[in-house]
Order: C-alpha cells, then sequence, then structure tokens
C-alpha cells in the first residue's frame, strides 16, 4: 500500500540495469549476524519469553501449509479499518458473501488490518467481532494474516462516521494507525498500544483460523521516523513476550529504509514483503531476499498498470513456493481500482483496474483473469 512518492522510487524498484541497487540493497538485508546495520535492533527483541523461530521451525510450519494464496480483504461496505470493525457498520453479512466468492476462486488466505482505535474504544466486543470474522473465513476453508499497526495514509482517525469517498480517489478514507498526533506522547501511546497488541495476541494466540501475524505494515511509508522505528522494535518485543504459535512478520517493502528493513527482516519467522514491480523485478526481490534462507510470503502485489498482473506475477510466486497475496478483492468504498498516484474524479471506474477483482455483483474486471486465478488455485 505505497503511498510516500519519494519512498515509492526505492520500493523494490529495480529496473532491468538494477544490479547496482539490488546489491546495495542486499548488504542491509543480510541475515543476523552477518550485517552491521543488525546493531540497530536491541538484543531482548530474540531473548524475551519467546524467540525468533529458527530457519528450522519456520520451514517446518511452512511445508505443512497450502500454497498460500489469497488476497488483502476489505469489505466493499468500508472505507477504511474503522468501518470494517465498528460495531455500527461491522458487515458479516458481506463478508460471509464475499470470503464464498473468494472460496469459490481457490483463495485460501485474506490478509486483513485491524484497528487500534476500535479496540480502545471497547475491547471485548472487538474481539467477539474478529472471532465472527474468523468463524465466517473458517467456514469458507480460508486462514487470515492479521495486521496491527499501519503508516499508510490519512494521518488522522476517530471512531464514529467515517469520511465519504471522494470519487475516483484511492484509498481516500484510510487511517494511519496509531493516528499522527498520538505519536507526540509516546510515553503515555506506548503503554495503550503494549497492552492492544497483547490482548489481541494472548485472545487468539493458539488461533488456528489465523494464518499469522503482521506486526506492522509499512513502517516509515508517511515519515514518522522518530516513532515509526521504535513502535516497530516495540512490537516485536511484545509479540515475543507473548510468544504466539502463529508465526510473526512485518513486510519489507521498502530497500532504502536500512534500519527498518533489517529489523523487519532479521525479526520476522516468516519473510513477508510487498512488490508491485513486474516479474523481473519480482524474481530480483525473491533472490535478494533467499538469502535469510526463511519461507517467504508476498504479502502485496498486483498493479495491473505497473505490469504486475495475476498471469505473469502468480506462476512466478508459485514456482518459488512463495505465498501469493494480491492487493483488492471486491471493488469498494477504499475505491483502489484507482491508481495510487493518478486520481480519476470524473469516471465511475477506470478502464483498466489498478487493483481489485470483482464488481460487488460478483461480475469480474477480467473473466480471463478469474479463469487464470481459478487453474492456478487448482479450481
Amino acid at each position: 500500500m505505497i503511498i510516500n512518492k519519494k519512498l515509492s522510487k526505492l520500493n523494490f524498484v529495480i529496473s532491468n540495469k538494477g544490479t547496482v541497487l539490488a546489491l546495495f540493497c542486499l548488504l542491509f538485508l543480510l541475515p543476523t549476524g552477518y550485517s552491521k546495520a543488525q546493531d540497530n535492533v536491541p538484543s531482548n527483541l530474540t531473548n524475551t519469553n519467546g524467540e525468533i523461530w529458527s530457519k528450522q521451525k519456520a520451514k517446518m510450519w511452512y511445508n505443512q501449509q497450502p500454497w498460500l494464496s489469497g488476497c488483502n480483504y476489505q469489505t466493499s461496505t468500508a472505507v477504511n479499518q474503522i468501518e470494517m470493525w465498528q460495531a455500527e457498520t461491522f458487515d458479516p453479512k458481506t463478508i460471509d458473501k464475499q470470503l464464498g466468492w473468494a472460496h469459490e476462486l481457490g483463495f485460501n488466505t485474506m490478509r486483513v488490518y485491524l484497528s487500534s482505535v476500535v479496540w480502545k474504544n471497547d475491547p471485548a466486543s472487538f474481539k467477539k467481532r474478529i472471532n465472527k470474522y474468523l468463524s465466517i473465513s473458517s467456514k469458507h476453508q480460508i486462514r487470515t494474516i492479521l495486521v496491527f499497526f499501519d503508516d499508510c495514509w490519512n494521518e488522522e482517525s476517530a471512531l464514529g462516521k467515517q469520511p465519504v469517498p471522494k470519487p475516483g480517489v484511492h484509498n481516500s478514507g484510510w487511517v494511519q494507525d496509531p493516528s499522527s498526533s498520538l505519536r507526540r506522547d509516546t510515553l503515555t501511546l506506548f503503554p495503550l498500544l503494549e497492552n492492544y497488541i497483547k490482548d489481541i495476541l494472548v485472545t487468539f494466540k493458539n488461533d488456528k483460523r489465523i494464518l499469522l501475524w503482521d506486526l506492522y505494515n509499512e513502517p516509515g511509508n508517511s515519515d514518522h521516523g522518530n516513532t515509526s522505528i521504535p513502535l516497530l522494535k516495540n512490537v516485536f518485543k511484545w509479540a515475543r513476550q507473548i510468544n504466539p504459535s502463529q508465526p510473526v512478520s512485518s513486510g519489507v517493502w521498502c530497500f532504502g529504509c536500512t534500519e527498518i528493513s533489517t529489523c523487519q527482516a532479521s525479526n520476522s519467522d516468516i519473510i513477508t514483503y510487498h512488490n508491485y514491480g513486474n516479474e523481473i523485478n519480482q524474481q530480483t526481490c525473491i533472490d535478494i531476499l533467499k538469502v535469510h534462507e526463511r519461507p517467504m510470503i508476498c504479502t502485496e502485489y498486483m498493479a495491473r498498470k505497473r505490469d504486475s498482473r495475476f498471469e505473469n506475477i502468480m506462476p512466478l510466486l508459485k514456482k518459488n513456493n512463495i505465498g501469493a497475496i494480491n492487493w483488492g478483492f471486491v471493488s469498494g468504498k477504499t475505491n483502489t481500482i484507482f491508481a495510487w498516484d493518478a486520481p480519476e474524479p470524473n469516471k465511475k471506474e477506470p478502464l483498466i483496474w489498478f487493483h481489485d477483482i470483482l464488481r460487488q455483483d460478483k461480475t469480474p474486471f477480467d473473466q480471463n483473469e478469474i479463469d487464470f486465478i481459478k487453474k492456478m488455485n487448482g479450481k
């Protein structure tokens, strides 16, 4: 979910002639023990009540899974994480219908963002809604990657009525978590977030319906360098103290953000990453990240206008035994059929969708894609 134009240029955007950049990136993404940048990661991240999984444990866990294929999922009726999860707008009927469509395509994994704002208002009810979602997803034989924090899009958020989507504007209502203003007082914020993380993890730490915990989406994307890195380090520490049965990770997304990328890669049980480039770009990233000798899941891909498509990326990921989680499923209030940096406010939908697969009546953007996805998923 890349929005920062300055950072996006470094976000795995490796051209066919990008060998020098690839080698530069490799220096900062070597496993712990090989990179000087590891000094930025506090030792207690892997020496709390829990520890980072061994490579052997990570591989054993991954070998027990089917090939992981699915989408980043947001209900079409919700403009952001808050609207998806708060009591007034939680929509289990739509979730049930749409995850049924996902099952028909052979998808077995969804990546879903949580909300600390909703949790803070009523933790018990929020957890009941998470459980309801997981019951629905399990019915459709889908497991879920749950995401905690996010540095993308609008800086402020609040419970209650959410903004109306801006026509033709990608993710006009999506919100960062935590809000930018709350980061000014980390002495107050971090204990609150620690309670949030630990409450959710304690409740669901042994829930087999959850595939993986994605602790922090694209830290540093919105220039919160003064708090993103400490928060990233702390969320790994808090998760290790609970020691869930599921793996924990944070997706590498920015080769230029050396301290952040090193912390993410060096402390993730399973390497997750984002790539919206073509098959050459994607393979270059795979080759670089293989140095960690851990299983991998691409938790964000598929941007048609950037030549990241199902037809050229899904087979590559499957060939490399890497999980494939594309951005978007059913077109809705997030407007992610429009490109990040190319709003089209006068159009109902663009000629070429950026993300997403289906309309809300289940008709596809491209029937050929549907047929291809089913074939790749063995349907």
